[in-house]
C-alpha cells in the first residue's frame, strides 16, 4: 500500500517521528480494510463498510513497532507491506513492513526496511461493546494475505 509522506511527518531531527509511524500504519490499514467511496478504487481486501453513523467498531486492541532504519524525508510514497499473522473470532492480527518506495530502490537490490510492526485490530458491537465475530466475507478476503507473525529482535 503506497503511503505518502506529509512534510509534518518529520521531527527535529529531520526523519518521521515515532507518532507519525503510527498515523502510517493507520493510514495502510484504512486504505486497506475500508470500502472506498464512489469512483474511488478498492484493494481486495476492503470489505469493512466506513458508512457514519456505524454499529461496527474496529478498535486497536494492541500495537508494536521495531524501528530498523530512521526515515527520511521523501517525495515518492513510502511502501507499507501488509499481511496477516492470524485471522481469529473477532480480531485480526495486520503486520506491516514499511519500506522505500520502490521507485527509489535500484535494479536488484533490496528494498530498505525502516520498520516492523504489529496490530491487533478487535471488531466490535457499538452498542455493547462486546466483540463481533468477523464474517465470512471478511474471512475469505482476507485469507490470501496470510503470513508469518513477526519475530521482534528484542523477543529473540
Amino acid at each position: 500500500m503506497p503511503v505518502p509522506l506529509r512534510w509534518g511527518d518529520l521531527d527535529a531531527y529531520n526523519h518521521v517521528n515515532n507518532t507519525s509511524m503510527l498515523k502510517i500504519l493507520e493510514e495502510a490499514r484504512v486504505r486497506a480494510f475500508w470500502r472506498p467511496g464512489p469512483g474511488e478504487a478498492a484493494p481486495s481486501t476492503a470489505v469493512l463498510d466506513s458508512a457514519v453513523p456505524s454499529d461496527v467498531l474496529t478498535l486497536i486492541a494492541r500495537q508494536e513497532i521495531e524501528y530498523l532504519a530512521p526515515v527520511p524525508y521523501q517525495r515518492h510514497p513510502l511502501d507499507v507491506q501488509m499481511w496477516f499473522a492470524k485471522v481469529a473470532g473477532s480480531s485480526i492480527e495486520v503486520c506491516y513492513e514499511v519500506c522505500a518506495p520502490r521507485e527509489t530502490t535500484p535494479a536488484g537490490q533490496a528494498q530498505q526496511v525502516y520498520a516492523r510492526a504489529t496490530t491487533v485490530v478487535v471488531k466490535v458491537d457499538a452498542a455493547s461493546g462486546r466483540p463481533l465475530r468477523l464474517s465470512p466475507a471478511e474471512r475469505e478476503a482476507w485469507e490470501p494475505y496470510r503470513g508469518p507473525a513477526i519475530t521482534y529482535a528484542h523477543r529473540r
